[in-house]
């Protein structure tokens, strides 16, 4: 694995971060106060190319590298990681999904548009009663003709109330992941609804949505995939989307040493700054060793996907690690700033907040510790 970035790597890399601080940083405390991201954001980043990283150019794309990818991911992610989500589900679940699994005429239909920020995905998987139990979905599609009619519920939908397609996994056959088939379902659709969920502990400023399917009518070429065979893209989705959950996450423990060391050095007790005080160094290391560390697990999934090698416990390790490390990071961080670390006056308890969510969603830390385990073992312990 080679650690160096190239030149084109670390141009983007500083593409991302001046982006980052001047078109998202400023605005991230007065979105999460909102609890609504400014919806123009997503034609500028659609314009910069971040919608379309990865994606082949005769579909809209930007081409690149993986590791590409997640340098741009922390920067989005340094800044607002609300903003870091709606590219994570809209390029990284939904667009990549429909590249790899899609038919010419949905990829000529959805690509150019999602990579363009003319439109935007949501990954519907979730439901009320299932999460890390995915495959005992509820969600029905019933053959009538030609077409399918989809009926149920999702929940925790990011991009559920801006998006103009939702990738729906629903129950088409036995109980059990063989069942489960994926389709591309428009939200203008009849019988499909959005509601936007708030109130949220973090990720204040991102549209998350509950979706109601009530017989949803979509044709035979709505299909993703075959029939049967939905799970395997929502997982096959999952695995790479938690090396952008990661490198999200990285994004906010280095916000977290940023503001903590620049505090830390302005800030005086006892006549001296308290950057001086040992305690305060150790938190402030602390956070530095988590960033590098969380670091270096992300580079290293991207690094075998690029190289085309098995990458799913990596990411899984990854995502584990980044996500209570970015809890970690914003928490010392937060120590750092003492009383004023508590009142939205100053980042750090938005960070904090951010960071929670991150050890739940795509795959809790226990279960990617079960997953860990069963790689090591040979053992399923679910």
């Amino acid at each position: 694995m080679n650690l160096e970035l190239s030149d084109e790597q670390d141009a983007l890399r500083r593409l991302a971060a001046e982006f980052a601080d001047r078109e998202i940083a400023p605005h991230a405390g007065a979105w999460d106060r909102a609890e609504s991201v400014d919806r123009a954001i997503v034609g500028r980043l659609g314009e910069i190319g971040f919608l379309g990283m990865t994606l082949p150019e005769e579909h809209g794309g930007s081409g690149g590298d993986h590791l590409s990818y997640c340098l741009v991911l922390e920067e989005l992610g340094r800044g607002d990681s609300a903003v870091r989500g709606i590219v994570s589900v809209s390029l990284g679940l939904v667009a990549k999904s429909i590249s790899g699994y899609g038919d010419d005429a949905q990829k000529r239909e959805w690509l150019p548009r999602l990579t363009a920020g003319e439109a935007l995905g949501c990954f519907a998987l979730t439901e009320p009663g299932t999460g890390s139990d995915a495959a005992s979905l509820t969600t029905r599609a019933v053959r009538d003709g030609d077409d399918w009619v989809l009926t149920g519920t999702k929940t925790f939908i990011t991009n559920g109330t801006w998006a103009d397609v939702a990738l729906v996994f629903a129950r088409t056959g036995e109980p059990g992941h063989r069942g489960i088939t994926a389709f591309l379902v428009p939200t203008t659709a009849a019988g499909f609804t959005a509601r936007e969920i708030h109130g949220k502990l973090g990720l204040r400023g991102q549209a998350t949505a509950e979706l109601v399917l009530d017989g949803v009518r979509v044709p035979g070429t709505a299909r993703l995939g075959p029939e049967g065979k939905g799970f395997s893209v929502a997982m096959a989705a999952l695995a790479k989307g938690r090396m952008s959950v990661a490198a999200g996450c990285v994004g906010i423990a280095q916000a977290c040493l940023d503001e903590a060391v620049r505090y830390a050095g302005q800030r005086e007790q006892f006549g001296r700054p308290i950057a001086s005080r040992q305690l305060v160094q150790e938190l402030l290391a602390d956070i530095a060793l988590d960033v590098d560390a969380a670091r270096l697990l992300v580079w290293r999934v991207a690094d075998l996907i690029d190289r085309g090698l098995p990458f799913a416990t990596e990411s899984s390790k990854a995502k584990l690690f980044a996500s209570e490390a970015a809890v970690r990071a914003a928490n010392n961080a937060l120590q750092v700033f003492g009383g004023y670390g508590y009142i939205d006056e100053y980042p750090v308890g938005k960070y904090l907040r951010d960071a929670r969510v991150m050890t739940l969603y795509e795959g809790t830390s226990q279960i990617h510790k079960l997953l860990i385990g069963r790689d090591l073992t040979g053992v399923n312990a679910f």
